[in-house]
């Protein structure tokens, strides 16, 4: 006995005709006058009075009835909680690093949520070492940050490079340099840096950038955070380097010129648990690869 069996019993019922019952499941009748036969000789019974104009049931016809709507009534039940229990089980969680919320994060974010409308998507902001262990223990799908912190159980995909800037005081002689300015130039300024949390971090980035062109800042202060060390500087209190996407926060006197050293920059990566190419991961590729069209960033497809 299949539900399908129960449906054409129960059509035949409510209908009180097999001709009707045959037009209402869009079947033959012929073909439901059998299948019912079948479902008498299964159970060893007579389900309907023959011969009987409307057609009715027996006794032990309107007790299969009542059961059989009930377990009818269950199966769509079960279907429909199955099908949202799918949906919420559905669900992917982001690591990101804090800056790149000034950048194309949110754009991205914004379009895969309407791309994925039945899709939970949970946000935590985190550094990318903090990622790296997160999507190792499970706890993050997908990691946004800067660092190249290498790990055999992920893989790390370079999504692109973003220009840096200097923020200075408006009365500072760096900001009279509107074309830009090296690091050479910046060596012995009040250097802010951030965060001040455990290394490596955005921080460790800037200080290896002038060691790798021979360089060491004489005065660097770290702070918590970018909004802090802006504010400082807008203070007039020293000098701060930021992503380009970053020169979006606005501080009265605050001004942004750009580094000119061809490495000045910083990566952004995509860091995803090795051999993970759900739909999910991959439908989050097509976002950003949307967006960076849409503001002609060059990109690898190939590289996912």
């Amino acid at each position: 006995m299949e539900l399908r069996h129960l449906r054409y019993f129960v059509a035949v019922v409510e209908e009180q005709s097999f001709t009707k019952a045959a037009e209402k499941l869009f079947i033959a009748q012929p073909p439901l006058s059998r299948q019912i036969q079948n479902l008498e000789s299964e159970l060893g019974i007579q389900l309907f009075e023959r011969g009987s104009r409307p057609l009715q049931t027996t006794p032990a016809g309107q007790f299969f009835y009542q059961h059989a709507v009930k377990l009818l009534s269950n199966a769509e039940e079960v279907k429909s909680m199955t099908k949202r229990i799918g949906l919420v089980e559905r669900s992917i969680t982001m690591g990101f690093v804090g800056s790149l919320l000034f950048g194309l994060l949110p754009r991205i974010i914004y379009l895969y949520r309407q791309q994925h409308p039945h899709l939970n998507i949970q946000l935590v902001e985190m550094s990318t070492r903090d990622q790296i262990q997160a999507l190792k223990e499970g706890r993050i799908d997908v990691g946004f940050g800067r660092l190249r912190i290498s790990d055999p159980a992920v893989h790390r995909i370079l999504l692109r490079e973003e220009r840096l800037m200097v923020a200075a005081h408006s009365s500072h002689p760096i900001a009279q340099h509107i074309e830009g300015i090296y690091l050479a130039d910046i060596v012995d300024e009040d250097l802010f840096c951030y965060p001040n949390t455990a290394k490596p971090n955005f921080s460790t980035q800037i200080t290896t950038l002038f060691s790798e062109h021979g360089l060491e800042p004489r005065n660097i202060k770290e702070v918590r955070e970018i909004q802090l060390a802006l504010g400082l500087v807008a203070a007039g209190e020293g000098i701060c380097i930021i992503p380009e996407s970053a020169n979006t926060i606005r501080f009265p006197h605050l001004n942004y010129v750009p580094l000119l050293d061809e490495a000045a920059k910083s990566p952004i990566f995509l860091t995803i648990r090795n051999m993970d190419e759900t739909e999910n991961i991959r439908s989050l590729f097509d976002c950003i690869y949307q967006v960076y069209d849409l503001e002609a960033i060059k990109y690898d497809r190939a590289l996912f």
